[in-house]
């Protein structure tokens, strides 16, 4: 279901490289900050533990992805998984950007017109990244590449959510099951759907088509012949993400034909489920282990104490 303040017909419509431009900043998990900038204030931190947590925010990881791609950083030469980026980028850049991310008051900014708290939307990014991460092992396909693509599928939401706050546009969108969950709602709203969205703002932020181009057929992985491979495995990946959250919606399984062209048996498919699930809890006891009770975050009138996992909707 969706509701709308005025048609997409209108002359106040926007076209979908107007709502992504703009946009400078995707959400970062409270449960994840406090955990990263303490390993980035210790002298001691191995690199390699700064990638695995920059790996579990899909804002952060976002943005070193972008910078790792930036002309100044790779020379024409792409870089496709967190810790590629990470290295070119350096520490002192890194640092930075967290701090940023600390500094925002998009970090705690629940998804309104989905409906979305910020952890909801951490916690839909992780599982899908570990369900794709655990596809990509049983078809052969680049596990990092495939985690990225994972951790990075519904920044499209954030896209419509962002510009829906900046117009004032008190848009409703209410998801419902897999596969197209609120995209033809999206779509009739507003000419598009979340998945186009997302690939546009990638494709801005100078992410590679082998990247882009999967986020942007994970609704319809048989639309693409030459990025069908990650599409479809990001598709699998969505319906192993709602079934380790959300057993109870019993979401209906990936079609036959395409889990065949996956190689992919059915008997592989009910232990992904337990890989992504045990995969998912380690992480939570990981970070709910070295979380405090409130992060201290700066706001334009000064700073105040946020309660871990809590944070308030937007008023529009």
């Amino acid at each position: 279901m969706v509701q709308l303040s005025a048609s997409p017909q209108s002359p106040a419509a926007s076209t979908l490289d107007e709502v992504v431009r703009g946009l400078e900043s995707l959400p970062s998990a409270p449960r994840v900050l406090p955990r990263l900038k303490h390993l980035l204030c210790d002298g001691n931190t191995a690199m390699d533990e700064v990638v695995e947590m920059v790996r579990l925010d899909p804002g952060i990881a976002a943005r070193v992805l972008q910078f790792g791609n930036s002309a100044y950083f790779s020379h024409g030469l792409r870089c496709y998984t967190v810790d590629e980026a990470i290295h070119r980028v350096g520490y002192d850049q890194i640092y930075e950007l967290v701090a940023t991310a600390v500094a925002s008051q998009i970090l705690v900014r629940p998804l309104a017109v989905y409906n979305l708290e910020a952890d909801d939307l951490w916690a839909s990014s992780i599982a899908c990244a570990l369900a794709a991460e655990s596809v990509a092992e049983q078809t052969n396909a680049d596990r990092n590449v495939a985690y990225t693509v994972g951790l990075l599928h519904s920044i499209g939401m954030v896209v419509i959510d962002e510009w829906a706050l900046r117009q004032q546009r008190p848009l409703r969108f209410t998801a419902h099951t897999l596969p197209l969950e609120a995209c033809e709602a999206e779509r009739a709203a507003l000419g598009f759907h979340q998945a186009e969205a997302g690939a546009t703002l990638l494709r801005s932020w100078d992410f590679p088509p082998a990247m882009s181009e999967p986020v942007r057929w994970q609704y319809l992985p048989n639309g693409t012949a030459v990025h069908f491979p990650l599409a479809a495995l990001l598709h699998v990946a969505k319906w192993l993400r709602t079934t380790v959250l959300h057993p109870e919606l019993n979401p209906a399984r990936p079609h036959a034909s395409l889990l065949a062209r996956l190689k992919l048996a059915d008997a592989q498919l009910d232990r992904l489920v337990t890989i992504t699930a045990a995969k998912f809890k380690r992480i939570r006891v990981q970070l709910d282990a070295h979380a405090p009770a409130t992060v201290s975050l700066r706001f334009p009138g000064g700073e105040r104490q946020v309660a871990q996992g809590a944070s308030s909707r937007p008023q529009r």
